[in-house]
């Protein structure tokens, strides 16, 4: 596996092909191609504003990580960890060793809102989907703006709706696909 575009570009990354979804690289150079550049410059800021549960906003402290990595497996997190300190990444990330029902709750509870989630549960946890889209689409943690993008096996389709979340796109590429939501 390796870094397929900017400053990073072409360097090597360590997989774990039985305990890490190993993505190919026309996968991925698909998903880059089809979200904003802008997402991944570095520029965006963390949001100041949040919606409560009756759609009001109220200030809180805006997060400054860029990207927050979520993942249960003992070596996921450590290696995620080690290929960013291997890159010289040393801030604007966090990773966080649980589960995503309980990582989500947490991210959700200091604030942290998400202009971008991507999701690559372990294919044979299908149920995944429906449990994290389900909490992604009535929780704080999106904005009207925010994108989610699942990649699933091609075969599997984790459904059209999950509340306020619908799927915009879906792009196939070999035997995976990813599919797009945003709230409606």
């Amino acid at each position: 596996m390796r870094v397929i575009a900017g400053q990073y570009r072409s360097r090597p990354l360590q997989s774990l092909s039985d305990s890490t979804c190993v993505h190919s690289d026309r996968l991925r150079e698909t998903l880059f191609d089809v979200l904003p550049r802008s997402w991944f410059t570095g520029q965006r800021l963390a949001r100041s504003l949040r919606r409560d549960g009756r759609g009001r906003h109220r200030s809180v402290q805006p997060r400054r990580a860029s990207g927050i990595f979520c993942g249960i497996g003992k070596e996921t997190c450590p290696v995620a960890a080690g290929e960013l300190g291997a890159l010289g990444i040393d801030s604007g990330f966090e990773v966080h060793e649980r589960e995503v029902s309980k990582a989500l709750p947490l991210l959700e509870s200091t604030g942290v809102v998400c202009d971008f989630c991507f999701l690559d549960p372990p294919y044979r946890r299908r149920g995944s989907y429906g449990q994290v889209l389900g909490y992604l689409s009535q929780s704080l943690l999106l904005q009207p703006a925010s994108v989610v993008a699942a990649e699933h096996e091609k075969k599997f389709d984790p459904g059209e709706r999950f509340g306020a979340l619908l799927r915009y796109r879906r792009l196939d590429q070999g035997d995976a696909s990813l599919s797009f939501y945003r709230l409606r």
